[in-house]
Parts: structure tokens; C-alpha cells; sequence
């Protein structure tokens, strides 16, 4: 496919080309990691020229963030926060077993392996790295916790601060060191589906209660 008629189904060319770009870069940094990935590396994967690569980006770091932007609004994308109904509980659940299922993810992984594993460049990538994956996750968490505090469905004075501690209620998960040995058993359904249970009745018990949650 040219860098001319990529855009013709649904999308402008220049979107559709950038498109086809961070998802080359994405590949690459996964099986190269940052340093050995380069521009030229990038032309080749996507088969488009190299100067189409800085008309997008300016450098490899701001390709590496949108790179790890759009891999997140894939697994947890902004629609997820918005379009959950039902009780809190119903609504923290899915939301909860939507973020184990991608910190769970073989891809969310490496990339996370990818970038500890980087000692040259790892304050400007776990930077990049956290700007572009948990914090746009923990500022949709908040939203939808304001949304549940307005409603009067949960007592959640601190949004912000409260969205951090359930997103670590996940992150924290031994689910994911069991990973490391055990893939089937950490992501089988019912161990997932345990965990968030759990989880989520912990931070309900925080703020305001089962019984309110319920509604």
C-alpha cells in the first residue's frame, strides 16, 4: 500500500498513514526495544519513506509516546469509561476487569518489560510510557467517579486520589506475577472475575458503603 492511497477507505491520508506508522513503531519497540529500533527501521516496516516519518513525528521519543497512546486507547479505550450503566458496583466491575484483562496483556507487558529493561533510557521512557498509558487511564477512572459522586451513588470527595488507589488495586494484583509462570491460570476468567470482586467490594467498603452501591 502507498503512501497515496491509504486514506481512501474512511479516513483522510494523512491519518491513515499516521496510523500506519505508530502501529510499525509499536511492533518494533515491542521486539527491538527503544534503542535498536530506529527511523530507518520504522520506514522500512511501515514501506513508506522516512521523511513521511518526520512529517508525523519530530523524533523517536514523540513516536514512542504515540506509539503507547494509541496501544492504550485501543485496550482501554475512552468509550469503555463512558458508556458503563448500571450500580456503581456494576460499573466499577467492568471497568475494573477491562484494566486486569490489559494489564494482563502479553503486549501491555512487554512494553512495560521493554522499557525496565532499557537502563539508557529509562526516566525518558517510563515518563513517555506513563503519560501515555496509566495516567490517561487513572484521569478516565476519576471522571467516572465523579460521575458516580454527582449521582450520589458513591462518597468520593477526591476523584483523582481515589481513582489511583482502584487502579492500583489492579496493578497490584498477583495475577500478574502469576503470570510470569502460569499465563492460563492468571487469565482465566474466573480468577479474574474473583479478584475484581474482591477488589471492587474493597473499594466500595471505602466509599460509602455496599448497601449504596447497589443502586
Amino acid at each position: 500500500m502507498n503512501e497515496n492511497n491509504q486514506g481512501r477507505r474512511g479516513r483522510p491520508a494523512n491519518e491513515a498513514l499516521g496510523q500506519t506508522i505508530v502501529d510499525a513503531a509499536y511492533q518494533l519497540f515491542v521486539e527491538l526495544g527503544f534503542q535498536a529500533t530506529t527511523m530507518d527501521k520504522v520506514a522500512q516496516r511501515a514501506k513508506i519513506s522516512k521523511l513521511s516519518i518526520y512529517r508525523h513525528f519530530e523524533n523517536k521519543e514523540a513516536l514512542f509516546g504515540a506509539a503507547i497512546s494509541a496501544r492504550c486507547h485501543q485496550f482501554a479505550p475512552q468509550g469503555l469509561f463512558e458508556s458503563v450503566n448500571g450500580s456503581a458496583k456494576d460499573q466499577l466491575m467492568a471497568v475494573g476487569s477491562s484494566l486486569l484483562r490489559t494489564l494482563l496483556n502479553p503486549e501491555v507487558r512487554g512494553v512495560e518489560a521493554m522499557v525496565m529493561a532499557d537502563k539508557t533510557n529509562q526516566e525518558s521512557l517510563s515518563k513517555l510510557h506513563y503519560d501515555a498509558g496509566p495516567a490517561h487511564v487513572v484521569a478516565q477512572i476519576a471522571a467516572l467517579l465523579r460521575r458516580l459522586h454527582a449521582n450520589e451513588l458513591l462518597e468520593v470527595p477526591d476523584p483523582l486520589q481515589s481513582a489511583r488507589l482502584f487502579a492500583a488495586l489492579f496493578k497490584g494484583s498477583d495475577l500478574l506475577l502469576i503470570a510470569r509462570f502460569d499465563e492460563a491460570k492468571a487469565r482465566d476468567d474466573n480468577e479474574i472475575e474473583s479478584y475484581c470482586r474482591s477488589a471492587v467490594a474493597m473499594f466500595l467498603a471505602a466509599h460509602g458503603g455496599t448497601g449504596r452501591a447497589e443502586r
